[in-house]
């Protein structure tokens, strides 16, 4: 399973992703008591406003803890934009529960995204 999300990810392959997400997969940042998003609909739309806008990312790390998939990311805004031409670090982890990704944590450190991947809890 963390081969083909690395796969897609990196892709941005939009139906791949979409097979891959539960129907309720909640995604949002750790500080978050509300996730943004709370399902598959509200996922893509981030998905493709963040392509239409211009924005990929290179999966540069794949390492699988449990049922937590951590993914190391090189992010690059619209790379027309003069101000953000430099990728930017950051982790997601995304637990898997009956072979559909349920849950998306977005970090800005591998060592807090560890924390909560090998934590194997969550708060929503």
């Amino acid at each position: 399973m963390a081969d083909v999300v690395s796969s897609a990810l990196q892709r941005g392959d939009l139906p791949v992703i979409t097979a891959l997400l539960a129907n309720d997969v909640r995604w949002g940042a750790p500080e978050q008591s509300v996730p943004t998003c709370t399902n598959k609909s509200q996922v893509l739309r981030w998905y493709e406003g963040a392509q239409l806008a211009g924005a990929s990312a290179d999966v540069v790390e794949t390492v699988v803890f449990g049922q937590n998939i951590l993914l190391g990311l090189k992010v690059r805004r619209d790379p027309r934009a003069k101000s953000e031409s430099e990728p930017i670090d950051r982790w997601q982890v995304m637990s898997v529960e009956d072979g559909k990704i349920s849950e998306i944590r977005g970090y800005d450190s591998r060592i807090e995204a560890e924390r909560f991947a090998t934590s194997g809890t969550s708060i929503w």
